[in-house]
């Protein structure tokens, strides 16, 4: 089975320059979950309160720092999970494009 979340969309603090330490942002998520099905299946919604209360309570200086831990933090929450392609967006950082970093991650279940 497959779970796609996209554009999640909250702010939270994340970045190095001093602003990005003291005001929250807009960032958008997007991810897709591979996993086994059999009789247990991952709810959704509890996959997004995780990225929300992570991101909100890590304050990360890097996307790339999120990115890992959030990886790690879903496969832990919820070991079903085979395969996890993750992007978190800044949205409002430019004024003249949306930046992105994302990133693979297959387990070995």
């Amino acid at each position: 089975m497959t779970i796609h979340v996209e554009e999640l969309e909250f702010q939270c603090i994340i970045g190095i320059l001093d602003f990005e330490r003291v005001t929250p942002q807009d960032i958008c998520i997007n991810l897709t979950i591979d996993y086994s099905y059999t009789n247990e299946f991952i709810n959704y919604a509890d996959i997004t309160q995780v990225i929300k209360k992570s991101m909100i309570e890590e304050q990360f200086l890097l996307i790339e720092d999120a990115l890992f831990y959030l990886s790690t933090k879903l496969k832990e929450k919820f070991p079903l999970i085979n395969e996890l392609h993750l992007k978190i967006s800044k949205p409002s950082i430019l004024p003249d494009c949306k930046v992105s970093v994302s990133n693979f991650y297959k387990f070995n279940s």
